[in-house]
Order: structure tokens, then C-alpha cells, then sequence
């Protein structure tokens, strides 16, 4: 049986208009899933830009360090060098190496009473905190909005919408291979 050039045109267009579906939605949020990218890397790159204030503050006090500090200026550099590429599984690597090398640098910090009572340390590591938490929030909006991006473009029409424009799935933050486990600090 033959179909009609109206009948063919009238299921091209259902086709089309099921397939154009959700398209507004998809790109909403994927620049909400941007956005809360930007907000993770704006809180790296304050704690990027903390750590060299702390290194200087107990360089001061202990000068034998040395290689404390060079892991921590090492791990510091990989971290705003993965913030300027924007790739998220790269960035959640260099801060886990960033906090590895603060967790060393901190340690040292204990042998170091006078540094422990100094004003100046004291309201950088209170920054240092307050930014530590600034980035959990961010990585936790940052994974709500991925995870709402990817299951909605994974649901019918809006798979056919987001295939057709190539919207992908968006990677979440995810924390590195055994950052579940404290370190341990010892003297």
C-alpha cells in the first residue's frame, strides 16, 4: 500500500516535533551542569591560590621542610593547571594530590608550637577550611545538576533530541581511589 505525500509529511513532522522535544530543557541543563563546573573550578583556584600563603607562613618557621614544600608548590601547580583545562576527572586527581601534600605540610605544623599560635597561620588555615568546604558544596551541586542532566537525556523523546544534537552524558566528580580512607599522620 502507497502512502500519501501528506500522510508522509505529517509522520515526518510528528517525527521531528517528538525528536525536537526537550530540547530547551537539555541545553538549560546543560548549562546548569556548566555553571556548577565553574563554581567547582572557582573554589579550586582559591585554594590553589591560599596554599602558597601557608607554605611561606611555615617556610618561615621550618626551613628543613624543604621537601614538604616542593611536593606541596608540585601538587599546587598540577591543580591550577587542571582547572585551566576544565577536565573534571583531572581536576578531582590533582586536588586529591593537593590534599595529600597539605595533610604532609600540616603534619609538619605540629612540631611547631610558635607557628601553631600565629595569627597570620591561624586565619589562613581558617580560610583553608572555609574553602574545603566551599568546594564539597560545589562538587555536590556540581554532581546533583550532572545526575539530573544525564537521566533526563537519557528518557524518551528527549534521547532522540539530545542523540540528534549530540548532547553526551556529562562526567561526574568523583573522588580518587582510596580518598574514603583518612591519612594517617605520624611523627
Amino acid at each position: 500500500m502507497k502512502r500519501s505525500p501528506a500522510v508522509s509529511t505529517s509522520l515526518l513532522a510528528l517525527v521531528l516535533l517528538a525528536a525536537g522535544c526537550g530540547y530547551n530543557q537539555i541545553q538549560t541543563m546543560d548549562e546548569r551542569v556548566n555553571q556548577a563546573k565553574g563554581q567547582i573550578e572557582t573554589q579550586l583556584q582559591r585554594r590553589a591560590d591560599l596554599v602558597p600563603n601557608l607554605v611561606e607562613t611555615v617556610r618561615g618557621v621550618a626551613k628543613q621542610e624543604s621537601t614538604v614544600f616542593t611536593s606541596v608548590a608540585d601538587a599546587r601547580a598540577r591543580l591550577s593547571g587542571a582547572v585551566q583545562s576544565g577536565d573534571v576527572g583531572q581536576m578531582a586527581e590533582a586536588n586529591q594530590q593537593l590534599t595529600a601534600g597539605l595533610g604532609r605540610l600540616l603534619a609538619i605544623v605540629e612540631n611547631y608550637p610558635e607557628l601553631r599560635s600565629s595569627e597570620s597561620f591561624r586565619a589562613l588555615q581558617d580560610q583553608l577550611e572555609g574553602t574545603e568546604n566551599r568546594i564539597a558544596v560545589a562538587r555536590q551541586d556540581y554532581n546533583t545538576a550532572v545526575g539530573e542532566y544525564n537521566a533526563y537525556i537519557r528518557r524518551f523523546p528527549y534521547n532522540l533530541t539530545a542523540r540528534i544534537f549530540g548532547s553526551g552524558s556529562r562526567e561526574y566528580f568523583e573522588a580518587a581511589p582510596g580518598s574514603e580512607t583518612a591519612p594517617k599522620v605520624q611523627f
